[in-house]
């Protein structure tokens, strides 16, 4: 057991390495006075303040961020009522289409939805003349459309392991169902909100394909951009970048790590 333990711990240590390396590796080079990627000589900002300086990187990423906050919020007031209905609502009629509908953007790949939702927002720019070409609403409806599914499946594997014995309860002392949601559901399934938000916040900021299909002129996202760049090779620029984004990413969860104990002892009081 000793050695198999062992055999195993060595395993996962190098599948981590091979994981979290290359990020370590980034994140080391952003700091590297040097523009050659394989030379180090010494530490510097200099390129945290190139890219300060560039400002093609920092609209690009002031619009990616703003994208990512609003598609992940409509998201999450979609997907989490969806995520209610089918762990709250019972059997009613066309509950497994709705179901699969649900589910389909799990699937489907990002090409697909991508072209689809082109399609769709062609055909109704032709038939109403809204919207009015594509840009940063068609962005952000996509992603929205995209992402809703994981927070809806995260909602409803977090009531599926509660009791509903709280709402019910609350609902024969007398509460209407409003105030069953708004003082019992959402603090009992903040936890799941706050990890659906952050996960579509995350597929939003990391979406080239649907974006691709979706954006137009003037709506370039930073994946549309760092993509384009990395056709001509890595620049220490983009390392720089890509340090910023992980520290983002690193503080939401941090941030999420913290409230979820907090909201858990709100709703245990």
């Amino acid at each position: 057991m000793t050695r198999r333990s062992r055999f195993l711990s060595v395993w996962l240590i190098c599948g981590l390495g091979f994981l979290y390396a290359p990020i370590a590796l980034v994140v080391a080079m952003s700091f590297n006075a040097a523009p050659m990627m394989t030379v180090w000589s010494g530490a510097s900002l200099r390129w945290y303040v190139q890219l300060w300086h560039s400002p093609a990187l920092m609209e690009a990423a002031a619009r990616s961020l703003g994208i990512a906050a609003a598609s992940a919020t409509l998201a999450t007031l979609l997907g989490g009522a969806a995520g209610i209905a089918l762990a709250r609502a019972g059997a009613f009629r066309g509950r497994a289409l709705f179901e699969g509908l649900i589910a389909v953007p799990l699937v489907l790949p990002d090409l697909l939805i991508g072209l689809a939702l082109l399609l769709l927002f062609i055909a109704l720019e032709a038939v109403t003349g809204w919207p009015s070409g594509r840009g940063v609403t068609t962005i952000i409806l996509a992603h929205a459309t995209a992402s809703l599914a994981f927070v809806a499946i995260t909602v409803r594997a977090r009531l599926a392991g509660l009791d509903d014995t709280l709402e019910q309860a609350a609902a024969d002392l007398g509460a209407t169902p409003l105030i069953v949601l708004r003082r019992i559901t959402l603090p009992l399934i903040a936890p799941a909100l706050a990890a659906g938000w952050l996960l579509a916040f995350t597929l939003s900021l990391d979406d080239v394909v649907i974006a691709s299909f979706t954006g137009g002129p003037g709506a370039t996202t930073l994946p549309m951009v760092i993509f384009s760049s990395m056709r001509l090779g890595p620049t220490p620029v983009l390392n720089a970048l890509a340090t910023l984004i992980l520290a983002l990413v690193a503080g939401l969860l941090l941030a999420a790590w913290k409230i979820a104990p907090v909201a858990a002892r709100g709703t245990r009081d």
